[in-house]
């Protein structure tokens, strides 16, 4: 079932390339169509999903690969990857739909984004550290292009930035993956021998090596300050799709291989750099608010209020790693708390940039001071917008409530200094609430005149994402039961 969910993607990708007479309205509903039944499988995942325990993986597929270096095809899913498999195969389906009526080049873009749908469900289903690398690589090979052939503004520089600070980040991660390969007796890539293994954990100075370039590696992807430099630019000049998957998908690419790969392998080695892991969410958490409070571009704002998000999860994964007595609950909660602002960011996220796509389209300007009273002419992208904003910004009966007040109730009860990252919550409501009234109150100006209010497939891209944030903001047992077993598994290998 996995390897047809990674691989179906992937070989229609290569059908539509290989298929010039295809026509536009044709290549966008294949896209369309294999995204639908992406979203069946992984329903069909779910529901026969059960918790497989410990290091344990369920739907588990695994055949030689390359032998001769311990590495195999090997996937799986636990109650840490299949939220993303399904978040992954929701946010991609919204893109799809969002882009029927888009004529650039419609064969090369359905192709290139099925080939990233691919990839990307390939990184969090692979249980294989190489298997890891090839599709987290093959992301960044794939989301190069999408910048670069469809964005706007200066999207080659952009684009050409984007690759060489991710695959330089990438290079850090590989030495990372062969320092486990060489610790590791036998040598082995596979990532539950690994876990089981440990194979630095006696060895305290090797493993806060290895794990320093496993950390850079993924924090430059997730990003996190100071890498985080590359996520503005490309964001800005990437099309709404693009910045979409870049943010609801991608970014999650980093943040989901603490979890996968670094906690559980070199626990002890995680533990102690758990206090720095901390500083560096406190910081991304406070600079990203405060930076996007200060931009008047929206996809700037955007932007900046994920490296703001993003930081909450690397501050609750390094909460993790601060053991003290009887903090075995409140850490779990951090990390159940940090899965579910990965899913929570990805569909709010990638709603607010298709949202912004479509002041794009409309106006041609990302400015916020280009417009004024923008409710009455277009009251439907008004509600979305605002309804995105305030799930953005934690309100309760969203997504993001219940993501960041477990992230704080467990990291605040394991270290209470961590608080410190609590105003980040108070200047993100303020920008949001800030660009609603710049946008969308007052007199009709600008380019606000004449601005056509949702149609059809926005409205079904957009307000689905939306609705999956409210359904997880009142009924989040839904994410929580999958996810709470895998949390308090991942917790006992860091703790032990």
């Amino acid at each position: 079932m996995l390897s047809l969910i990674v691989f179906l993607p992937l070989v229609v990708a290569a059908v539509v390339a290989a298929v010039p007479t295809l026509g536009a309205a044709a290549a966008r509903w294949v896209w369309v169509a294999v995204s639908a039944v992406e979203l069946v499988l992984v329903g069909v995942l779910w529901a026969g999903y059960e918790d497989p325990g410990s290091n344990g993986l369920a739907f588990e597929e695994q055949v030689p690969w390359i032998p001769g270096v311990g590495s195999s095809y090997h996937v799986g899913v636990d109650g840490l990857s299949l939220p993303l498999v399904a978040m992954t195969a929701v946010v991609f389906f919204a893109c799809a739909v969002y882009a029927l009526r888009d004529w650039e080049r419609p064969r090369a873009q359905t192709a290139l984004f099925l080939f990233l749908q691919g990839v990307s469900l390939g990184v969090f289903v692979a249980a294989d550290l190489i298997l890891f690398f090839v599709f987290f690589d093959l992301s960044i090979v794939g989301m190069y292009f999408v910048i670069a052939g469809w964005g706007h503004g200066n999207a080659a520089r952009s684009a050409l930035k984007f690759f060489l600070y991710t695959f330089l980040g990438s290079l850090a991660l590989l030495l990372g993956f062969i320092g486990l390969y060489v610790a590791s007796d036998p040598h082995t890539f596979d990532i539950p021998e690994l876990v089981a293994a440990a194979p630095l954990e006696d060895n305290p100075l090797a493993g806060g090596l290895v794990l320093a370039a496993i950390l850079v590696g993924l924090a430059v992807k997730t990003p996190t300050v100071p890498f985080h430099t590359w996520l503005p630019p490309a964001h800005t000049d990437a099309p709404a799709t693009g910045s979409a998957v870049l943010a609801g998908v991608l970014l999650k690419m980093g943040t989901y291989g603490f979890v996968r790969i670094a906690m559980p392998i070199l626990p002890e080695a995680w533990r102690a750099w758990a206090w720095a892991i901390v500083v560096i969410g406190i910081v991304s958490v406070l600079y990203g608010a405060f930076v996007a409070l200060a931009q008047t571009n929206l996809k700037r704002m955007i932007a900046y209020t994920s490296v703001n998000h993003m930081g909450y999860i690397v501050l609750a994964l390094g909460a993790v790693g601060l053991v003290v007595d009887n903090s075995a609950q409140a850490r779990s909660v951090a990390v159940t708390g940090a899965v579910v602002q990965m899913v929570s960011h990805g569909l709010i996220t990638a709603a607010l940039f298709l949202l912004a796509g479509v002041m794009h389209t409309r106006a041609g300007t990302y400015d916020l001071g280009s417009y004024g009273g923008l409710a009455k002419p277009a009251p439907r992208y008004a509600t979305l917008f605002a309804v995105a904003a305030f799930a953005s910004l934690g309100l309760p009966g969203l997504s993001g409530f219940i993501a960041e007040f477990q992230i704080f109730a467990g990291s605040v009860a394991v270290a209470p200094v961590t608080a410190i990252a609590l105003p980040g919550i108070l200047v993100t409501a303020a920008l949001f609430l800030l660009a609603l009234q710049r946008v969308f109150t007052g007199p009709t100006q600008g380019q606000s005149p004449g601005f056509a209010d949702l149609h059809g497939r926005e409205l079904w891209s957009i307000g689905p994402l939306l609705a999956l944030s409210l359904l997880i903001g009142v009924l989040p047992q839904v994410l929580l039961g999958v996810i709470e077993p895998a949390s308090a598994a991942l917790v006992d290998l860091v703790g032990r």
